[in-house]
């Protein structure tokens, strides 16, 4: 049976959780995840789930018993934030290159230091190479999908790779609005039963996970991620649209708003999709031929689809919520220009916005897409949006 809820998005992270009733969680708690564990231990505690929490003392405690409980061929998933996340990091990169299915959610926010506790997407894009498939959301009813979609894209015999949904942290975390929830039931049939591909616990067909693997083997290890990172593309558009017929919601790599016509667009992820939506409208509104993309998937990267959907554009403004540190720009400039480089045509320019939490206005977005139509903007290095001089 539907409903519809008033939830944040960790309640509506956890409401998942409840769902989907891993057999494993091992989470250590950090600022702004912290509401999503104690929404689900409280589940835990209740009988709600028959997931086995486990406490850890650190975050790469927390992803250390994920991969240990993964490679046992159970249904795993945990939950982190910023520094937690870069405390797990020598352990992210074990649980893709195992090929363990496992997710977890990451409630964006900036790395340390000086610390903050506000959004960025410094933590995620850090480890965009990690070998996980990353799902950016826009608000809490994305959170609630995109969590249901993760274990099914996971756990797919073609994929065997951990799943990061992330969504910005206070931003979406805290942050109540209306969720439409499908029925345990549905929500139950459209995960399905784990159905582990080797297991340590199987007696009768012995593997081994994390031998020594040098010259011999490595590379080709290597490139089987990279194949199964490549074959994941079509499976999260296939689950999408499965997910879609299922609920009303279809989803794939990205959503391209009124982008059809549009000369400028802005390219962005999490929730500053909304605020240059309704800038977009207005615009729009004034006779001007502006669009936004949402892009929801960064990795796997949508290349050739991202140059077909916008590559006709006159100007596109990619917005980053991550410093790259170097000439090139934000994390994800590089990638859109590398995209739309046989497509020519479009000048992309990158903006990055709200470090640290800073708050990212319609005032701002309107000022980007005037730089598009002016001509202001230059391509060679980034613009730091908001920031005071």
């Amino acid at each position: 049976m539907k409903r519809t809820l008033a939830l944040t998005g960790n309640e509506s992270a956890a409401e998942a959780m409840r769902q989907i009733n891993p057999d494993v969680v091992a989470a250590y708690p950090i600022t702004p995840q912290t509401e999503l564990m104690h929404a689900f231990t409280q589940l835990v505690a209740d009988g709600a789930v028959k997931t086995e929490m486990i406490l850890v003392e650190s975050e790469h405690s927390a992803m250390s018993a994920c991969v240990g409980a993964a490679a046992a061929g159970v249904r795993v998933m945990t939950a982190t934030s910023a520094n937690g996340l870069a405390l797990m990091w020598e352990i992210v990169y074990i649980a893709a290159s195992l090929r363990l299915p496992l997710v977890m959610a990451v409630v964006n926010r900036a790395l340390s230091g000086p610390i903050n506790i506000h959004c960025d997407h410094s933590d995620s894009m850090g480890c965009r190479d990690s070998g996980w498939i990353q799902l950016y959301g826009e608000n809490p009813q994305e959170v609630y999908d995109n969590m249901l979609q993760a274990v099914r894209i996971a756990e797919h015999p073609d994929v065997l790779l951990p799943v990061m949904p992330t969504y910005d942290g206070f931003i979406i975390s805290h942050t109540l609005e209306r969720v439409d929830v499908i029925g345990d039931d549905e929500a139950s049939a459209f995960v399905g039963e784990p159905k582990p591909r080797f297991s340590l616990l199987d007696i009768d067909r012995p593997v081994t996970y994390g031998p020594l693997d040098l010259q011999d083997y490595y590379f080709e290890h290597k490139k089987q991620q990279a194949e199964a990172m490549k074959r994941a593309k079509e499976v999260v558009r296939e689950v999408g649209e499965e997910y879609g017929a299922r609920t009303g919601r279809a989803y794939g790599f990205f959503d391209a708003y009124r982008t059809e016509d549009a000369e400028q667009i802005i390219l962005c992820l999490g929730s500053a999709a909304g605020t240059a939506k309704a800038v977009a409208d207005e615009l729009r509104d004034g006779g001007r031929k502006v669009g936004v993309l949402k892009l929801r998937m960064f990795r796997p990267f949508p290349a050739e689809e991202l140059a077909r959907a916008i590559g006709h554009a006159r100007s596109i403004a990619v917005l980053d919520r991550a410093e790259g540190f170097n000439g090139v720009g934000g994390p994800v400039c590089p990638e859109v220009k590398a995209a739309l480089y046989k497509a020519g045509g479009a000048d992309v320019f990158n903006y990055v916005y709200g470090l640290g939490g800073r708050d990212l206005g319609p005032d701002l977005i309107r000022s980007v897409f005037d730089d598009l139509e002016a001509g202001r903007a230059d391509p060679r290095e980034a613009i730091h949006l908001g920031v005071r001089s």
